[in-house]
């Protein structure tokens, strides 16, 4: 007895890469015996054999139902608008890698019912591919160039090459496919120049580039001698200017402290009024003793000014006599100092 069957049976296992396009194939051919409605559903079967299978989208009753499957909403439909034609094929569009898993479709019409299952995988493509140099680029270092894609499926592989120079990877290079490691042993001046690393897998490909310099070794000896001496020569102008700055400070507390010193021992300064009223007596007593016969030689000198405690430390001076034929006293017998005195006149006053 002739039943429904599944013609499409070419193609089971299908890989895709993400954001494209895939077409699951289910065509069918009714019977004469099959009489009730046609359904066709499309069944999500998860890898855990512990979990239930999910309806994703079907066609029930002239009527299509896809709002059972949430993550693949907006992005499935039957490639035939109408499947009764024979054709229950599902589109699903922008892939992504959630989208793996094993698809069924099953097709009923009463008494006929067939399945069909289909895998598909989802590769995601290589994508934000870095290259990085690891070691010294250094003459007879040894250097090694990574690559390494953020994103992609596996298995991915690397491939180096040189694009400027010889085109041609060092004799002493070794190249690791699986993890990107190009190692350059005994590096030389000539390995210098640009590399390029192309990663791949199943559904795509991305690269990225990276400048090698060797340089001849440093010296460093002579960078750790010059950033000692520069320290030692920097610590003693520290030195210097905390010696020179203690110092000053040290200068300037002591003169602020002798120029607000007042020494509690020493007598106040003498006025002008009594140093002038101890000159008069000392000159009064001396002229006491002096006879009006012994002041007739002595040259009338204005008396204008009233001495001050300045004329007692000035230094002692002779003053300036007329010529007499009495002989000037010695003033300095009588412990008085030389100065210049009124003169007096015959009838007994002072001019």
């Amino acid at each position: 007895t002739r039943s429904l069957t599944i013609t499409s049976v070419d193609q089971s296992m299908f890989e895709k890469a993400q954001g494209e396009k895939v077409t699951l194939p289910c065509t069918f051919e009714l019977s004469e015996e099959d009489e009730g409605p046609l359904d066709i559903e499309w069944v999500l079967i998860p890898a855990d054999n512990q979990k239930r299978e999910q309806i994703i989208i079907m066609y029930a009753v002239d009527r299509v139902y896809n709002h059972y499957y949430a993550a693949m909403t907006g992005r499935m439909q039957f490639t035939n608008l109408d499947p009764r034609s024979g054709d229950g094929s599902l589109d699903i569009l922008n892939l992504k890698a959630a989208d793996t898993g094993t698809y069924q479709c099953k097709v009923k019409k009463a008494p006929g019912v067939q399945s069909r299952k289909i895998q598909l995988t989802v590769l995601v493509k290589p994508a934000r591919t870095k290259c990085s140099i690891e070691g010294s680029q250094e003459i007879g270092k040894d250097v090694t160039l990574k690559c390494v894609s953020q994103e992609g499926s596996p298995l991915l592989s690397y491939d180096w090459r040189r694009v400027s120079g010889t085109q041609e990877l060092p004799a002493t290079s070794v190249l690791n496919k699986n993890t990107g490691e190009l190692l350059l042993k005994n590096a030389s001046r000539e390995y210098s120049g640009t590399y390029n690393c192309v990663a791949s897998n199943r559904v795509g490909t991305d690269e990225c580039s990276i400048e090698l310099n060797v340089t001849p070794p440093v010296n460093t000896a002579g960078i750790i001698a010059g950033a000692i001496i520069g320290t030692l020569l920097g610590l003693s102008v520290l030195c210097f200017l905390i010696f020179c700055c203690c110092k000053k400070h040290r200068e300037m507390k002591y003169e602020k402290e002798v120029h607000h010193d007042i020494r509690e021992d020493v007598p106040p300064p003498k006025s002008r009024s009594s140093t002038a009223r101890s000159y008069i007596g000392s000159n009064r007593s001396s002229l006491g003793s002096m006879s009006p016969s012994n002041m007739e030689g002595y040259t009338k000198t204005p008396y204008s000014q009233v001495p001050s405690e300045d004329f007692e430390r000035a230094p002692p001076q002779t003053p300036a006599f007329a010529p007499s034929k009495v002989a000037a006293p010695n003033l300095s017998r009588m412990g008085a100092v030389p100065v210049m005195i009124p003169a007096q006149s015959k009838d007994g006053s002072i001019v």
